[in-house]
């Protein structure tokens, strides 16, 4: 394994590179993450002869913060551009959670570029529900009433499971234009093939979220992990490692 840096849309970007083989996957982690939260599952993956390629996205890890608030689109056009300097014009794509929302506007905007497409624990639904505008409101309650952080931190992290109060900067913006954005009407469109891994005890992205989205694309197959969580990666990488076939 060895850890290289580069220079993408001007920006400082650390990557790990796992594994030697004809075959090439690139993981995309999820928000708040790093690619050293998925080393393990990549040391497992490249036993089978694949050459595995994690690098920090924008904002997270030891790569550089976007010089101002992206969505997923730009983070998309990142994504080709790292792949170009990497000279990989055909790979495989894993997208977690965050990630999976990159990887699916990337396999529609590039579909020529990929083998597969696998989505883990997929935050790529956003549809606005009346309990999401209940906690909106409660939201801003707790911003009028700011004498009470550890409540609203509390708030934030176990009842409306937002990350929200643990970004800074251009960052929140960001993250308010990803989780503004919802991908279920595009999801017909993708023509890839695609393996969709769900934890069935995920807790952040509901199992219900998984059959829909099977539902949606057609040439898809889903398999469930019986008592896996969000983040399978760290909670049983072997069991994820076993479901994802280059």
């Amino acid at each position: 394994m060895t850890e290289q840096k580069a220079f993408i849309k001007n920006l400082e970007i650390y990557y790990k590179v796992i594994g030697e083989g004809e075959k090439t996957l690139l993981i995309l982690h999820g928000w708040n993450s790093k690619s050293a939260n998925w080393q393990k599952t990549a040391e497992l993956i490249s036993k089978k002869r694949v050459r595995v390629i994690i690098p920090d996205l924008p904002g997270f890890g030891k790569s550089n913060k976007p010089p101002y608030a992206w969505n997923i689109d730009e983070y998309c056009s990142f994504i080709k551009e790292f792949a170009d300097y990497l000279k990989i014009n055909k790979f495989y794509l894993l997208g977690h959670s965050f990630g999976a929302s990159l990887a699916i506007k990337f396999s529609l905007k590039f579909p020529q570029r990929l083998n597969k497409l696998f989505l883990v624990s997929a935050a790529c639904i956003r549809r606005k529900t009346l309990k999401k505008k209940i906690l909106f409101l409660i939201s801003k309650v707790f911003k009028i009433f700011s004498f009470v952080p550890l409540i609203k931190k509390a708030f934030y992290k176990f009842i409306v499971k937002s990350d929200y109060l643990s970004t800074k900067g251009f960052m929140r913006k960001t993250y308010l234009n990803i989780i503004g954005e919802d991908l279920t009407p595009i999801l017909e469109q993708i023509a890839v093939p695609t393996i969709i891994i769900w934890g069935e005890k995920d807790n952040v992205t509901p199992l219900r979220q998984a059959e829909l989205i099977k539902s949606k694309i057609k040439n898809s197959k889903l398999i469930i992990i019986p008592q896996g969580t969000h983040d399978l990666e760290r909670q049983m990488p072997e069991e994820l490692v076993k479901n994802i076939t280059c």
